[in-house]
């Protein structure tokens, strides 16, 4: 009956005209990550990005407009002067191909971070998902629990009607019941949230909300569909992981890119100091009535100035700057590539500790407990044992359960931190030399 009202609850809450909720889609993992990159509006707001970029080439690379001169003089000038009707163009020196250069490589800087900005999402939806899963498993645990504990309520009721027990019994089988309920709403009201941070990392701009598939860790451990390696892995050591996953760190490769950024930024800033050029040309010409000789007079004109002579100005401040942020670039990879060792070292670390956590709930604590409750239980039954002692160790077997399931999250989520690290979500242990 409790497990309806909590399925009617679900259809409820899914239905309800607050959120506009119009369909629900249960998905893998796998499935949630690819419509995560579908649907997600940041990332189709980032990769706008690329294309300003690209368009910043065409920029860069543009060619100077010209400008239109006419010339009419007036007074006596205008007697002996003609007139004049042209263009004038300004051809840059050694600095076109530089700004291109330089658009091109931010461009590729742009990519690097919308490749990141892809990477980052699809961990994010990977730990929502994980923790959306967890928090279905605590409460399916505690609802479990909260089945044995009305059965302990019967039994103790039993034993108090036969007089095979105290009064007591069914008060402490009751409170320990309502104890129970409590955890259960909690539990319930922590799914919700779970899967409201899961859409939230979907960012569907629909009404479809996306939930998970109801496959509970304490049910099954299918770590195929869950995206991770079993632990029951040989892995291999820390220092072989650093040495073969340090260079492909997108925030490296980032770096790397900032370098070569500021590389040309110096480029360019340095041929400011060329003088550019601007050439002249076009018709002139003078009326009959202004000429020595009667007659109308024409023909053409051209010129040419070097502009932009660094004479009172040589840009040294810009250029000084430009060499200092490339000193900057440079101590910054130096960092980066310096705590990626050490992130991607703790990762690996605490992943290796939650390899054994794991283990050791599944090999030598689970099982054990399974037992221990039931026999409790007909112990208890049989009036060998006060149901104090019983309550007690539901309680611990509920620990022990919930903390199981704490491990097997713990392993996911470290595994997913551990890619967060490395940068590669495709990352397989059984490329690393054993």
């Amino acid at each position: 009956m409790k497990r309806l009202l909590y399925l009617l609850t679900v259809v409820i809450f899914f239905n309800s005209t607050a959120f506009g909720i119009e369909e629900v889609r249960k998905v893998y993992l796998n499935e949630a990550i690819d419509a995560a990159l579908k649907n997600n509006i940041d990332l189709q707001a980032a990769k706008i990005n690329v294309e300003i970029a690209k368009n910043e080439i065409k920029t860069a690379n543009r060619l100077q407009n010209p400008s239109i001169d006419a010339f009419s003089f007036f007074g006596a000038a205008g007697n002996s002067e003609p007139r004049q009707f042209g263009l004038s163009q300004n051809i840059e020196v050694a600095k076109r191909k530089a700004r291109k250069n330089l658009a091109e490589s931010n461009f590729n800087l742009v990519k690097n971070n919308v490749d990141y900005t892809v990477f980052d999402l699809k961990m994010d939806v990977r730990e929502a998902y994980i923790n959306l899963v967890a928090a279905k498993s605590i409460l399916n645990t505690l609802e479990q629990q909260e089945a044995l504990q009305e059965d302990l309520l019967k039994i103790a009721q039993n034993r108090v009607k036969t007089r095979n027990a105290p009064d007591i019994d069914s008060i402490q089988a009751e409170i320990a019941l309502n104890q129970m309920i409590t955890q259960v709403n909690t539990a319930r009201a922590d799914v919700k949230t779970a899967l409201a941070n899961f859409n939230k990392m979907i960012n569907n701009p629909d009404n479809t909300v996306y939930d998970s598939m109801d496959k509970l860790f304490a049910e099954e451990n299918n770590f195929e569909e869950m995206m991770t390696p079993p632990p029951t892995l040989k892995f291999p050591s820390t220092q072989e992981i650093v040495e073969k996953v340090l260079e492909n760190r997108y925030d490296i490769k980032i770096v790397k890119q900032e370098i070569d950024i500021a590389e040309k930024n110096l480029t360019v800033v340095a041929r400011q100091r060329v003088p550019d050029i601007q050439l002249t040309g076009g018709y002139a010409f003078k009326p009959g009535k202004y000429s020595d000789s009667g007659n109308f007079n024409n023909g053409s004109y051209v010129g040419a100035s070097l502009v932009n002579i660094p004479l009172f100005y040589n840009y040294s401040p810009e250029i000084q700057n430009a060499a200092l942020k490339l000193q900057q670039a440079e101590m910054k990879y130096i960092s980066v590539k310096n705590k990626a060792i050490k992130d991607i070292s703790a990762a690996y670390e605490r992943f290796l500790v939650s390899v054994d956590n794991l283990n050791r709930y599944e090999t030598k604590i689970v099982s054990d407990s399974e037992k221990l409750i039931e026999t409790s239980k007909k112990s208890y039954e049989a009036g060998k044992s006060d149901i104090t002692s019983l309550i007690v160790m539901k309680q611990s077997y509920k620990s022990i359960i919930i903390g199981y399931t704490m491990a097997l999250t713990e392993y996911y989520n470290s595994w997913t931190n551990f890619l967060r690290e490395v940068n590669d979500e495709d990352f397989e242990l059984e490329d690393i030399t054993l």
